[in-house]
């Protein structure tokens, strides 16, 4: 099935696709600490290193202390084609780290009585959302903050649905902010941009934020990266999306998040909802509208906008960032008040998040394992490069024992085989597509994928042979149902 998306924050689809657990929290746990100058003498030597060899061009960051900014510092490259630094103006796009502030923005409309966490958000807008489902009348804003709504994460090219009865399980969704930001709108009488910039960004002085593109934009932002470091074209936002369109530096994302662990702008008692958890995610899928969980998370929870990890230090908000060739994490302590923001322009920024978390303030981070992230030095990752750097043929070779072992992933080697499909390496592609199948024969999604790169490739007898397949392993496989279909139709 493919993994090329062409909506933007779709984190958890790339997400899943990308990377694969290589251990648990426990191989990665160090113990919680206090930034300190010797804290980030250690970060200005370690990232640049770990900058090279994950390929990440550009980084800008924060570390929070006291709940206040503590450290701000920008290394690399903005484009690596014309080789302008990244310095602490520089803006990036933080994709889901949109929602974040949007929560915040929707519960000081809580406190001021116009917003209710629990009425019906059809009840605020007028044009609904979504027609012939019911169950839309029972997504209220605390629904959609936990991601409980039951739409998928972006409907893409299909109609909108739900998958289960709003509230009743996790499942994260990008169109159910969609959805907030309509009421948003509709209760301010304001458009979304303007409304956030008035109770937003300028009382927090987050000075260069915007969920539309702005024209001082252009003369000092980061171009997005694939994962050769090669720059692509910069996404110009004209329409706020609230789960994936703001612009910011991490200068202005830590004042947020500085405003957060203070308390700035909220009620106790409504920061305190926001910072509880509201539901236990399922600890195997992150987009998970089409099955229940077997088991709940212990660990990884959503509360009312932000990801709450459960450690023995106490718990932690967070929330990562994924608009492919733009990605970012922040991770916030509030009983400590010590926090990290990091911003990068490469498709590969989250393989060094856990190192740089772990070197500012350490900690458990359960989250990695729950996203299935991968380290920039795993199997996985330097098997990808290999192939890059020396051919497809000559990394299989070379990787021949670990692959037989499993110890690179199927994500992995899918997302491989949709960079090379895109690249319109039809060869290489399904090369990659069969060496999966020969890995993982009974995932479904394997056969799905091969299936595309034959049908790419005017193959198509196998293209319905393996279609055919991957239907037998998940029959409710939708996207082969309509491949079939169309091939059929040929």
């Amino acid at each position: 099935m493919t993994s090329v998306i062409h909506l933007r924050a779709c984190p958890i689809l790339l997400l899943l696709a990308t990377f694969a657990t290589t251990g648990t929290a426990s191989q990665h746990a160090t113990a919680l600490k206090k930034p300190n100058a010797a804290t980030i003498a250690r970060l200005q030597t370690l990232l640049p290193d770990l900058m090279h060899q994950a390929v990440v061009p550009g980084v800008s960051m924060a570390v929070i202390r006291d709940g206040k900014t503590y450290w701000t510092h920008a290394f690399g490259t903005r484009n690596t084609q014309t080789k302008e630094p990244v310095t602490d103006d520089t803006t990036f796009e933080a994709a889901s780290l949109s929602k974040p502030v949007l929560a915040y923005a929707a519960l000081k409309l809580v406190d001021e009585g116009k917003l209710d966490l629990d009425k019906p958000l059809s009840g605020y807008v007028k044009k609904p959302f979504l027609e012939g489902d019911e169950r839309v009348n029972k997504i209220t804003a605390r629904i959609v903050l936990s991601h409980r709504t039951g739409f998928p994460n972006w409907r893409g090219q299909k109609p909108l649905t739900i998958s289960f009865t709003p509230g009743e399980r996790f499942s994260y969704s990008g169109e159910g902010f969609v959805y907030l930001a309509q009421a948003v709108e509709q209760i301010s009488g304001k458009p979304l941009n303007q409304f956030m910039t008035e109770t937003v960004f300028t009382p927090l002085g987050m000075t260069s934020s915007s969920y539309v593109w702005r024209a001082d934009y252009d003369a000092r932002t980061a171009t997005g990266h694939n994962a050769d470091g090669e720059p692509e074209e910069k996404w110009k936002p004209t329409e706020p999306n609230p789960a994936s369109s703001l612009q910011t530096t991490a200068k202005d994302y830590a004042r947020f998040v500085g405003a957060v662990l203070n308390g700035v702008g909220l009620k106790p008692e409504t920061l305190k909802q926001m910072e509880t958890p509201a539901i236990a995610v399922d600890p195997d899928c992150v987009t998970c509208t089409n099955k229940a969980p077997d088991e709940l998370s212990k660990s990884v929870f959503w509360g009312l906008g932000w990801g709450i990890e459960r450690t023995p230090d106490g718990d932690a908000l967070w929330h990562w960032g994924d608009n492919g060739v733009f990605k970012c994490i922040v991770i916030a302590y509030p009983k400590q008040k010590i926090g990290v923001v990091m911003f990068t322009n490469s498709d590969n920024g989250l393989s060094i998040a856990q190192s740089v978390i772990t070197a500012a303030v350490g900690g458990e981070h359960p989250a990695f394992v729950w996203q299935k992230t991968e380290s920039y030095d795993s199997p996985s990752m330097r098997f990808i490069r290999a192939a890059h750097d020396k051919g497809v043929s000559a990394a299989i070779t070379e990787f021949r024992q670990p692959l037989d072992h499993h110890d690179i992933s199927e994500g992995a080697i899918n997302r491989l085989g949709y960079r090379l499909l895109g690249d319109r390496k039809l060869a290489d592609s399904i090369r990659i597509f069969q060496l999966n199948v020969e890995l993982y024969p009974n995932s479904s999604n394997v056969y799905d994928s091969l299936a595309e790169a034959y049908a790419n490739n005017g193959n198509r007898e196998l293209a319905i042979q393996n279609y055919k397949k991957s239907l037998e392993l998940d029959t409710n496989n939708q996207n082969a149902i309509d491949q079939l279909k169309k091939l059929s139709n040929k």
